[in-house]
Protein backbone atom coordinates (compact mmCIF):
# COMPACT_ATOMS: atom_id res chain seq x y z
CA UNK A 1 0.00 0.00 0.00
CA UNK A 2 1.40 3.39 -1.04
CA UNK A 3 0.72 6.28 1.28
CA UNK A 4 0.06 9.64 -0.35
CA UNK A 5 2.33 12.50 0.61
CA UNK A 6 0.80 15.02 3.02
CA UNK A 7 -0.10 18.37 1.51
CA UNK A 8 2.05 21.33 2.53
CA UNK A 9 0.59 23.33 5.40
CA UNK A 10 -1.03 26.65 4.64
CA UNK A 11 0.49 29.70 6.35
CA UNK A 12 -1.32 31.19 9.31
CA UNK A 13 -3.54 34.06 8.28
CA UNK A 14 -3.06 37.50 9.83
CA UNK A 15 -5.92 38.97 11.81
CA UNK A 16 -6.41 41.72 9.20
CA UNK A 17 -6.48 40.66 5.56
CA UNK A 18 -5.20 43.03 2.86
CA UNK A 19 -7.52 44.26 0.13
CA UNK A 20 -6.96 45.01 -3.56
CA UNK A 21 -5.39 48.40 -2.77
CA UNK A 22 -2.69 46.82 -0.58
CA UNK A 23 -1.64 43.90 -2.78
CA UNK A 24 0.76 44.06 -5.77
CA UNK A 25 -1.05 44.49 -9.07
CA UNK A 26 1.79 42.87 -11.03
CA UNK A 27 4.56 40.36 -10.43
CA UNK A 28 6.88 42.39 -12.63
CA UNK A 29 7.08 39.89 -15.49
CA UNK A 30 6.71 40.83 -19.12
CA UNK A 31 3.75 39.86 -21.29
CA UNK A 32 4.88 36.66 -23.02
CA UNK A 33 4.09 37.66 -26.60
CA UNK A 34 2.51 40.34 -28.77
CA UNK A 35 -0.65 38.29 -29.34
CA UNK A 36 -1.87 38.19 -25.72
CA UNK A 37 -3.28 41.73 -25.45
CA UNK A 38 -5.07 41.72 -28.84
CA UNK A 39 -6.52 38.32 -28.00
CA UNK A 40 -7.89 39.57 -24.68
CA UNK A 41 -9.34 42.68 -26.33
CA UNK A 42 -10.98 40.55 -29.01
CA UNK A 43 -12.67 38.35 -26.39
CA UNK A 44 -13.87 41.31 -24.32
CA UNK A 45 -15.04 43.43 -27.26
CA UNK A 46 -17.12 40.69 -28.85
CA UNK A 47 -18.83 39.40 -25.69
CA UNK A 48 -19.61 42.81 -24.17
CA UNK A 49 -23.12 43.09 -25.75
CA UNK A 50 -23.98 39.63 -24.38
CA UNK A 51 -22.82 40.59 -20.88
CA UNK A 52 -24.66 43.91 -21.00
CA UNK A 53 -27.84 42.04 -21.88
CA UNK A 54 -27.29 39.49 -19.12
CA UNK A 55 -26.39 42.20 -16.58
CA UNK A 56 -28.64 45.22 -17.22
CA UNK A 57 -27.55 46.48 -13.79
CA UNK A 58 -23.91 46.47 -14.96
CA UNK A 59 -22.84 44.17 -12.14
CA UNK A 60 -20.01 42.14 -13.66
CA UNK A 61 -16.29 42.50 -14.24
CA UNK A 62 -13.69 41.24 -16.69
CA UNK A 63 -10.03 40.76 -15.85
CA UNK A 64 -7.26 40.73 -18.45
CA UNK A 65 -3.88 39.54 -17.18
CA UNK A 66 -5.04 40.55 -13.69
CA UNK A 67 -4.16 38.77 -10.45
CA UNK A 68 -6.70 36.67 -8.55
CA UNK A 69 -5.52 36.48 -4.93
CA UNK A 70 -6.65 33.23 -3.32
CA UNK A 71 -4.32 32.89 -0.28
CA UNK A 72 -1.93 34.88 1.90
CA UNK A 73 1.72 34.27 1.05
CA UNK A 74 5.12 35.90 1.18
CA UNK A 75 5.79 37.55 -1.16
CA UNK A 76 2.09 38.35 -1.67
CA UNK A 77 2.06 37.74 -5.44
CA UNK A 78 2.93 34.07 -4.82
CA UNK A 79 -0.63 33.70 -3.52
CA UNK A 80 -2.18 34.84 -6.79
CA UNK A 81 -2.84 33.51 -10.27
CA UNK A 82 -3.15 35.95 -13.16
CA UNK A 83 -5.31 34.44 -15.93
CA UNK A 84 -4.96 36.04 -19.33
CA UNK A 85 -8.75 36.59 -19.32
CA UNK A 86 -11.56 35.97 -16.85
CA UNK A 87 -15.17 36.97 -16.21
CA UNK A 88 -16.96 37.32 -12.87
CA UNK A 89 -20.76 37.71 -12.73
CA UNK A 90 -22.74 39.71 -10.18
CA UNK A 91 -19.94 41.85 -8.78
CA UNK A 92 -19.55 45.64 -9.14
CA UNK A 93 -17.18 46.83 -11.88
CA UNK A 94 -15.71 49.36 -9.42
CA UNK A 95 -15.00 48.41 -5.80
CA UNK A 96 -15.37 50.99 -3.04
CA UNK A 97 -15.09 53.81 -5.55
CA UNK A 98 -11.85 52.50 -7.07
CA UNK A 99 -10.91 50.47 -10.11
CA UNK A 100 -9.67 47.08 -9.02
CA UNK A 101 -5.91 46.63 -8.96
CA UNK A 102 -6.51 42.89 -8.57
CA UNK A 103 -9.31 40.48 -7.68
CA UNK A 104 -9.14 39.40 -4.03
CA UNK A 105 -11.26 36.34 -3.23
CA UNK A 106 -11.46 36.89 0.53
CA UNK A 107 -12.80 40.38 -0.23
CA UNK A 108 -15.06 39.53 -3.18
CA UNK A 109 -16.17 35.96 -2.26
CA UNK A 110 -17.60 35.36 -5.79
CA UNK A 111 -15.35 33.17 -7.97
CA UNK A 112 -14.95 33.83 -11.71
CA UNK A 113 -17.30 31.84 -13.93
CA UNK A 114 -14.58 31.27 -16.52
CA UNK A 115 -10.83 31.78 -16.74
CA UNK A 116 -8.75 31.50 -19.90
CA UNK A 117 -5.03 30.92 -20.20
CA UNK A 118 -3.11 31.57 -23.43
CA UNK A 119 -0.28 29.06 -23.79
CA UNK A 120 3.05 30.47 -24.93
CA UNK A 121 5.23 27.48 -23.97
CA UNK A 122 4.49 23.77 -24.10
CA UNK A 123 1.32 23.94 -21.98
CA UNK A 124 2.73 22.17 -18.93
CA UNK A 125 2.35 25.26 -16.76
CA UNK A 126 -1.35 25.57 -17.59
CA UNK A 127 -1.95 21.85 -16.93
CA UNK A 128 0.11 21.61 -13.74
CA UNK A 129 -2.01 19.95 -11.04
CA UNK A 130 0.62 20.17 -8.27
CA UNK A 131 -1.25 21.03 -5.02
CA UNK A 132 -0.96 24.71 -4.02
CA UNK A 133 1.45 25.44 -6.89
CA UNK A 134 0.04 24.34 -10.24
CA UNK A 135 -2.42 26.52 -12.14
CA UNK A 136 -4.73 23.62 -12.90
CA UNK A 137 -4.94 22.70 -9.21
CA UNK A 138 -5.46 26.30 -8.08
CA UNK A 139 -8.33 26.91 -10.51
CA UNK A 140 -9.92 23.53 -9.77
CA UNK A 141 -9.43 23.09 -6.03
CA UNK A 142 -8.74 26.55 -4.57
CA UNK A 143 -10.57 29.16 -6.65
CA UNK A 144 -13.02 26.52 -7.97
CA UNK A 145 -13.68 28.16 -11.32
CA UNK A 146 -16.59 26.43 -13.13
CA UNK A 147 -14.95 26.71 -16.59
CA UNK A 148 -11.22 26.71 -17.30
CA UNK A 149 -9.96 27.15 -20.87
CA UNK A 150 -6.46 26.46 -22.19
CA UNK A 151 -5.86 28.11 -25.58
CA UNK A 152 -2.86 27.14 -27.70
CA UNK A 153 -2.44 29.40 -30.71
CA UNK A 154 0.49 27.31 -31.98
CA UNK A 155 -1.79 24.26 -32.23
CA UNK A 156 -4.95 26.21 -33.12
CA UNK A 157 -6.72 24.48 -30.21
CA UNK A 158 -8.83 25.20 -27.14
CA UNK A 159 -9.43 22.84 -24.22
CA UNK A 160 -12.24 23.74 -21.84
CA UNK A 161 -12.63 22.00 -18.48
CA UNK A 162 -15.90 22.01 -16.54
CA UNK A 163 -15.97 21.67 -12.76
CA UNK A 164 -18.26 18.75 -11.89
CA UNK A 165 -18.43 17.29 -8.36
CA UNK A 166 -15.25 19.14 -7.41
CA UNK A 167 -13.13 17.92 -10.34
CA UNK A 168 -12.42 19.22 -13.83
CA UNK A 169 -13.76 17.23 -16.77
CA UNK A 170 -12.78 18.01 -20.34
CA UNK A 171 -15.75 19.36 -22.29
CA UNK A 172 -16.50 17.61 -25.56
CA UNK A 173 -16.66 19.90 -28.58
CA UNK A 174 -19.98 20.12 -30.42
CA UNK A 175 -20.53 19.45 -34.13
CA UNK A 176 -19.08 22.87 -34.94
CA UNK A 177 -15.91 22.13 -33.01
CA UNK A 178 -16.89 24.65 -30.31
CA UNK A 179 -17.10 24.26 -26.54
CA UNK A 180 -20.49 25.39 -25.16
CA UNK A 181 -20.41 27.64 -22.09
CA UNK A 182 -24.07 27.18 -21.26
CA UNK A 183 -24.35 29.61 -18.30
CA UNK A 184 -23.22 32.39 -20.65
CA UNK A 185 -25.24 31.20 -23.64
CA UNK A 186 -22.14 31.16 -25.84
CA UNK A 187 -19.66 28.81 -27.45
CA UNK A 188 -15.88 29.11 -27.47
CA UNK A 189 -13.81 28.05 -30.44
CA UNK A 190 -11.06 28.80 -32.94
CA UNK A 191 -11.56 31.36 -35.72
CA UNK A 192 -8.88 31.48 -38.44
CA UNK A 193 -8.93 35.06 -39.65
CA UNK A 194 -7.42 38.53 -39.57
CA UNK A 195 -7.64 40.71 -36.48
CA UNK A 196 -5.58 43.86 -35.90
CA UNK A 197 -3.74 43.15 -39.16
CA UNK A 198 -2.61 39.67 -38.06
CA UNK A 199 -3.74 36.34 -39.51
CA UNK A 200 -3.99 33.77 -36.71
CA UNK A 201 -6.25 31.04 -35.33
CA UNK A 202 -7.87 33.44 -32.84
CA UNK A 203 -9.95 32.38 -29.85
CA UNK A 204 -13.52 33.69 -30.29
CA UNK A 205 -17.12 33.47 -29.11
CA UNK A 206 -20.20 32.25 -30.99
CA UNK A 207 -23.82 32.16 -29.88
CA UNK A 208 -25.48 28.78 -29.29
CA UNK A 209 -26.83 28.83 -32.86
CA UNK A 210 -23.31 29.03 -34.24
CA UNK A 211 -23.29 32.73 -35.17
CA UNK A 212 -19.95 34.46 -34.62
CA UNK A 213 -20.16 37.27 -32.05
CA UNK A 214 -18.77 40.33 -33.86
CA UNK A 215 -16.43 42.96 -32.49
CA UNK A 216 -17.44 46.61 -32.41
CA UNK A 217 -15.63 47.24 -35.71
CA UNK A 218 -17.28 44.21 -37.28
CA UNK A 219 -20.70 45.38 -36.07
CA UNK A 220 -20.05 48.81 -37.57
CA UNK A 221 -18.99 47.20 -40.87
CA UNK A 222 -22.12 45.04 -40.88
CA UNK A 223 -24.27 48.13 -40.34
CA UNK A 224 -22.43 49.93 -43.16
CA UNK A 225 -23.01 47.01 -45.51
CA UNK A 226 -26.70 46.84 -44.55
CA UNK A 227 -27.06 50.57 -45.21
CA UNK A 228 -25.35 50.19 -48.59
CA UNK A 229 -27.61 47.28 -49.51
CA UNK A 230 -30.70 49.24 -48.48
CA UNK A 231 -29.54 52.22 -50.56
CA UNK A 232 -28.86 49.93 -53.53
CA UNK A 233 -32.37 48.46 -53.30
CA UNK A 234 -33.86 51.93 -53.06
CA UNK A 235 -31.90 52.98 -56.14
CA UNK A 236 -33.19 49.93 -58.04
CA UNK A 237 -36.75 50.89 -57.12
CA UNK A 238 -36.15 54.47 -58.32
CA UNK A 239 -34.68 53.16 -61.59
CA UNK A 240 -37.66 50.86 -62.19
CA UNK A 241 -40.10 53.70 -61.47
CA UNK A 242 -38.26 56.02 -63.88
CA UNK A 243 -38.24 53.34 -66.58
CA UNK A 244 -41.98 52.75 -66.13
CA UNK A 245 -42.66 56.47 -66.34
CA UNK A 246 -40.70 56.69 -69.61
CA UNK A 247 -42.72 53.84 -71.13
CA UNK A 248 -45.98 55.49 -70.11
CA UNK A 249 -44.92 58.78 -71.71
CA UNK A 250 -44.05 56.89 -74.92
CA UNK A 251 -47.62 55.60 -74.93
CA UNK A 252 -48.96 59.12 -74.54
CA UNK A 253 -49.73 58.83 -70.84
CA UNK A 254 -48.43 61.45 -68.44
CA UNK A 255 -47.53 59.57 -65.23
CA UNK A 256 -47.34 62.86 -63.32
CA UNK A 257 -51.03 63.64 -63.89
CA UNK A 258 -53.42 62.28 -61.26
CA UNK A 259 -55.75 59.64 -62.66
CA UNK A 260 -59.42 60.71 -62.97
Amino acid sequence: MTLSKPLPALPELPTTLPDHTQLPESDGTFVKNFQEHPQSILLTDSITPVLQQRHPDGQYCIGQDCGIYWRISEPPEKGAEAPDWFYVPHVPPILNGQMRRSYVLWQEIVAPLIVLEFVSGDGREERDATPFLGKFWVYEQAIRVPFYGIYEVANASIEVYHLVDGCYHLLAANQRGHCPIDPLGVELGIWPGRYQNVELPWLRWWDLQGNLLPTGDERAEQERQRAEQAEALLEQERSRADHLAERLRALGVNPDEPSS
